[in-house]
């Protein structure tokens, strides 16, 4: 089984799309790698770019095409400047030329140079996508990858990643994290933070993880002193900033600290407390859907569910306090990962259960650990979070990562708050589902679920709804 880090679920990027933007941008950089390893790099002259399944169907609305333009351009998601995404696209489409790993020119005409396969789906995996290198002596050379869900990318032929890193505490099921919780006497997060010791110091890890909330953070607040429309033809309006606004009524900020002082110190009740865990949810959205900075978490599409339920503990939970950042993180990615190893954390394999549902059954886990939750409570809770997601279709109209995926995301943090505070109020020894008996529903879900619900567009919303609604 893979050995997987927190830091793999939680990554920081650029939106709309973890498995349709990001995965094909970090495949851009790999092809290129690859060219140079194998001393090819120099010699090419041309590239094109074929994108296959649920790349081709629903790349434009996710950004596909961008995104594989600046991974050759020789861009990273993590270190560009948001307002270089858009630029750095049009000189490439005025001048049709890449800048090809930052490093020369060629030609490249997006029109021509990337190809949309509709009616083709490698057989690995929904998001497949082939480079082919043209070189001077005018052979070709084809590379292929999978962007498998969350960021993560599987080059063709080759076995899963990390397979090799040494972790103390090997876990490739909930079973297994239970026996390691009880054997070990240690809490879920200190299972994991021993493991992850094995691959960093533990300030790193800390300092890590901090730097992780830090751009949450600052997304959710950014996100939410935004107004007006969101690119890609819907006309969706976003919502974050008059609900905050609102609720603010009229308290003076001018940064992110002093915006969370200004919340906590009005009063709340139930209404207010819930409309709040909304608006942070839509905000990290809808800066996702204007390819703003995010974190994956552990997708872009679900990537507001866990900052969401994390501010709102921080904000309203008596309980909480500064060490809960590294506590919440650290379990919530586990359960991430139990997630991707044991079924799916991409939509184009198992619809969106594979990312709302992944993302509350997280986010229930990390405030269940927050809240004093032992580790039984804690698999309970994401236990619960899932099984009330199971099924969930992806179908985004125009498929853009806006309608039904940003309220999606409101949907997914007040499930986790519910299943929080379920499992906290029950005993695990009588529950009838476990977490792996989840986990494999889920799987098997996925297996039966209709292509059409699979981020394609070609089912539910996305084929009901006229492209040109406007969301009230």
């Amino acid at each position: 089984m893979e050995r997987i880090s927190v830091f793999d679920i939680f990554k920081i990027g650029i939106g709309p799309s973890s498995s349709h933007t990001m995965g094909p941008w970090r495949a851009a950089q790999w092809f290129i790698k690859d060219l140079k390893e194998s001393n090819q790099y120099d010699a090419v002259v041309n590239v094109s770019v074929w994108l296959y399944g649920s790349l081709a169907k629903t790349g434009k609305g996710h950004g596909t095409d961008i995104a594989v333009m600046l991974g050759l351009n020789g861009d990273d998601p993590v270190t560009i400047p948001v307002d270089d995404v858009y630029g750095n696209i049009a000189k490439i489409q005025a001048s049709k030329t890449l800048n090809f790993d930052g490093q020369r020119n060629i030609d490249f005409d997006p029109e021509v140079h990337i190809q949309y396969l509709y009616d083709q789906i490698l057989p690995f995996h929904a998001n497949g996508l082939t480079f082919v290198a043209e070189y001077e002596d005018g052979q070709t050379q084809a590379y292929t990858y999978y962007s498998v869900g969350g960021g993560f990318v599987v080059k063709e032929e080759s076995g899963a990643a990390n397979q090799d890193r040494f972790m103390p505490y090997p876990i490739d099921n909930a079973a297994q994290l239970k026996n390691w919780c009880k054997t070990k006497g240690m809490s879920i997060p200190e299972v994991v933070m021993s493991n992850e010791e094995a691959l960093r110091s533990k300030e790193e890890v800390v300092s890590g993880l901090h730097n992780i909330w830090h751009v949450m953070k600052e997304c959710i607040y950014a996100s939410s002193q935004k107004s007006g429309t969101l690119p890609g033809g819907l006309n969706v309006e976003r919502r974050a900033y008059a609900i905050a606004d609102k609720l603010l009524n009229g308290a003076k900020y001018d940064s992110a600290s002093k915006w969370m002082m200004a919340i906590k110190d009005h009063h709340h009740n139930f209404s207010s407390t819930l409309k709040w865990l909304s608006c942070f949810a839509l905000a990290v959205n809808e800066e996702n859907a204007s390819f703003g900075r995010i974190v994956t978490a552990p997708t872009n599409g679900a990537a507001g569910v866990i900052p969401a339920v994390l501010m709102y503990h921080l904000l309203f939970s008596e309980e909480a306090k500064h060490e809960d950042v590294v506590q919440y993180l650290l379990t919530a990615g586990e359960i991430g990962s139990l997630f991707k190893k044991g079924a799916t954390i991409s939509a184009a394999m198992g619809g969106c259960q594979a990312e709302i549902g992944v993302s509350s059954a997280m986010a229930a886990a990390g405030l269940t650990q927050c809240l004093g939750g032992s580790y039984d409570q804690v698999m309970m809770a994401a236990e619960i979070a899932m099984e009330h997601h199971l099924g969930l279709t992806c179908d985004p109209i125009g498929g853009l990562v806006q309608i039904p995926c940003i309220e999606r995301n409101t949907m997914g943090a007040i499930k986790a708050v519910t299943a929080s505070q379920i499992a906290l109020e029950s005993d695990p020894s009588k529950a009838k589902v476990t977490l792996d008996q989840v986990i494999k529903t889920m799987k098997d879900t996925a297996e039966d679920m209709n292509l059409k619900y699979k981020e394609t567009a070609d089912g539910g919303l996305a084929v009901n709804i006229p492209v040109n609604i406007v969301e009230c």
